[in-house]
């Protein structure tokens, strides 16, 4: 790693296709926003020498056009790909969102990498949500490395910093969280603080000062040996017990001195395999120089010291028809299996899919098959086609840089899939297949929007399953109850996105109105009501009267209709003609103009004509029936209640529960689980959660989760009713 202090400038700088698995390292940053991921990621592109004249990077960029997005909220909104080359390594490094909204792109940046290095401020510390994605990498085994940042700011201590992450990250082992350097203090400030310019390797005892913009290496002076001594002895014993010869502990213990090389060589062995987490240091470079302090040793411990895509667990592959298929490890002479992990719109080139490829080689101009797995509750639909590789290329700024071909293990764009969405596979047409999709968070909160004018009606299907095509943590909702077109998102910072894309990438203005929920009515006690359609004017009239009465049932039973006329009263083939109309008044509602549900209507009288009765009279009739037994009755207004789970630490469970209270909710249980959190069970009236994902990330600074689904509807309280048909009255 970058212990052995040396670098490769010679085979820096621009990377393209690589051309054995081997030569590839994927790699995901993760951390809060502002933590410094995106201006890490310029840093490491500088040192690789991936610039341009004008010092800007030409080697990264995203795999969509440079949102404007980004620059009016001051945060990455998606996911990017930046690849460098470093010591003849191709590093695909892919730059997340920190904000909880873009978990999703998040998500697929995991999916497409090989480890992790998360990213940590010296000055804020690490967040609940930070902590919350190691232990998701933990649970794969994926591995990690920590990089402390803004290391220039006044608070910063990095020793202090060290021993929080290995309190928020080395919950099992606090030892397998070390630092590998310590930093190097300039000359004091006159505002006391002392800038660091370079760093201390522990194990090659070797001094790497930046302080001139170039990484220089030189031996320690005596007085600077013993203020290592004892990380760097806790660092070793950190490194052997990890180790997988069994004898180094007890030969360091008997006082031999363990050669570097071997303890070096353990140390990559241990971050391969994910059980050793070294901590390093990072921060860009000043104006005019080339390399920031740190980011060598970033880049030889990526090349290093993380695994090559031949060590990525095999992934689970089937049929179109679900039969399990075996595949060799990362073959790029195996089958062709690649994933989309991004969708976006390019400027320059139109429709770009971010892939990557677990197994073959993928070509350009290649006809490949498309498979999607159909997440009709999102919007999406299944869909298995073949398509035409339009093109293939590698990030270049806001440029693609054509490439021939893409070998398993690597990272690529794909121009013009035109029906490719994220998360769908590609696969050989003659070979069809279909891949196991990752775990995606459920979009919680509802955005119910409408054309601003007929010209945006016009373009607005198609905009919106442009977005839900792009991204999958968003949800398409048509309501048949309330008629309205809901776009469920991730938080509010989401939903400020999609309304701005809609804008400015599919040119649709649309205003956001109230969301309303599906509410229904019931009769509260038994009544009757009599239907009475006679009318006369001219030829044939109109003449129907029948009897009902509608009695309450239990919740779930619908609407029942029971036929109790006697001796012909209502001749037999207009008995279907009353239930057709009491069923289509039940629809529109009784009271307030919710669907009718939950009672018997029973037919019990009536009269007809032998030439005025028809089917459309005993509609009418049976429609008047229902309205006027309404009329007499008390009608309860029914609301939807969900079934909410909420995981949250158990320093947040009081003010949780006390808040679902306050939402009329009702608490069903809590259960404690592993990691210091408690899930709370409750059943909540849906009107009362529409806003809870965002409030509920207030409440818990960020830490808590929750899942709702449909648990039945029940009686809204009265005081509750009258505010809710008061607004209707307004509303209309």
């Amino acid at each position: 790693m970058g212990d052995k202090g040396q670098t490769h400038p010679g085979a820096a700088g621009r990377a393209q296709a690589a051309d054995h698995p081997q030569s590839v390292r994927n790699v995901v940053l993760v951390g809060h926003s502002g933590s410094g991921k995106t201006t890490l990621v310029e840093a490491l592109a500088l040192t690789a020498g991936a610039v341009n004249r004008a010092g800007r990077v030409e080697d990264g960029g995203t795999v969509s056009d440079y949102d404007d997005i980004e620059h009016r909220q001051q945060r990455s909104v998606q996911l990017s790909l930046v690849p460098v080359a470093w010591d003849g390594i191709k590093v695909n490094v892919l730059d997340t969102p920190g904000y909880a909204d873009f978990v999703g792109e998040l998500r697929a940046g995991l999916r497409a990498a090989d480890a992790a290095l998360f990213v940590v401020s010296a000055s804020d510390g690490v967040d609940g949500s930070t902590r919350m994605v190691w232990e998701e990498c933990a649970a794969v085994g994926m591995p990690r490395a920590i990089v402390v940042t803004h290391l220039e700011a006044a608070r910063a201590d990095f020793e202090d910093m060290t021993r929080t992450c290995a309190e928020a990250f080395g919950a099992d082992d606090p030892d397998a969280v070390l630092p590998l350097y310590l930093p190097l203090h300039g000359p004091q400030a006159p505002d006391g603080h002392a800038p660091v310019t370079g760093l201390i390797g522990l194990l090659s005892q070797k001094l790497f000062d930046y302080s001139t913009g170039e990484r220089k290496e030189s031996e320690p002076g005596e007085d600077e040996l013993p203020l290592i001594e004892e990380a760097r002895n806790r660092l070793i014993e950190g490194i052997i017990s990890e180790s997988e010869d069994e004898t180094l502990m007890d030969r360091y213990l008997g006082g031999e001195q363990i050669d570097v090389g071997t303890l070096i060589e353990d140390l990559e062995r241990a971050v391969a395999r994910g059980v050793f987490f070294p901590v390093l240091a990072a921060a860009p470079a000043s104006d005019g120089a080339r390399q920031g302090l740190g980011t060598v040793e970033v880049l030889e411990l990526i090349t290093r010291g993380f695994p090559t895509p031949l060590e990525h667990e095999t992934v689970r592959v089937t049929t179109i028809d679900g039969k399990p298929r075996e595949l060799r490890p990362c073959d790029p002479d195996a089958p062709l299996v690649a994933e989309v992990v991004k969708t976006s719109s390019d400027p320059y080139v139109g429709r770009l899919s971010l892939i990557r490829l677990f197994s073959g080689t993928l070509r350009a101009d290649q006809t490949v098959h498309v498979s999607g797995h159909g997440l009709a509750d999102r919007g999406h639909e299944d869909h298995d086609v073949d398509e035409r590789i339009g093109a293939l290329s590698t990030p270049f700024g806001k440029q693609q840089r054509p490439v021939s071909h893409v070998i398993a293990g690597d990272l690529a764009c794909v121009a013009k899939l035109s029906r490719a969405e994220t998360g769908d596979t590609l696969s050989a047409k003659e070979d069809p297949l279909l891949m196991e999709p990752w775990q995606m968070p459920d979009p919680l909160l509802p955005l119910a929007i409408q054309a601003h004018s007929k010209p945006d009606e016009d373009k607005l299907s198609q905009g919106l399953s442009r977005l839900v095509a792009e991204d999958p943590t968003m949800r398409l909702e048509q309501n048949q109850d309330t008629h309205q077109v809901v776009l469920w998102c991730l938080g509010e910072a989401h939903a400020d996105v999609a309304l701005e894309r809609l804008r400015s990438r599919y040119g649709v203005q649309v205003d956001v109105v109230p969301h309303k929920v599906s509410l229904r009515e019931t009769f509260a006690i038994k009544s009757g009501g009599r239907g009475r359609h006679v009318k006369q004017s001219g030829g044939h009239g109109q003449f129907a009267i029948c009897e009902i009465e509608v009695e309450p049932l239990p919740g779930g039973s619908g609407i029942e209709f029971v036929d109790k006329v006697v001796g012909g009263a209502v001749p037999r083939q207009f008995i279907p003609s009353v239930e057709k109309g009491v069923r289509a008044q039940a629809a529109k509602g009784v009271a307030a103009g919710h669907p009718l549900i939950d009672v018997r209507v029973t037919l019990l009288d009536g009269k007809a004509h032998s030439v005025d009765s028809s089917d459309a009279a005993f509609q009418t009739a049976g429609a008047l029936a229902l309205r006027e037994a309404a009329s007499d009755a008390r009608i309860h207004l029914l609301e939807p209640v969900a079934e909410v789970s909420v995981l949250v630490g158990d320093d947040f469970v009081g003010a949780v529960m006390s808040d679902l209270s306050g939402r009329r909710g009702r608490v069903l249980g809590t259960e404690q689980t592993p990691g210091g959190r408690t899930v709370i069970r409750a059943e909540v009236p849906e009107i009362e959660i529409g806003r809870y994902s965002v409030d509920l990330r207030s409440l818990s600074h960020g830490t808590a989760r929750f899942s709702r689904r449909y648990a039945r509807h029940e009686p809204m309280p009265p005081q509750v009713a009258d505010r809710v048909r008061e607004e209707a009255r307004e509303a209309s």
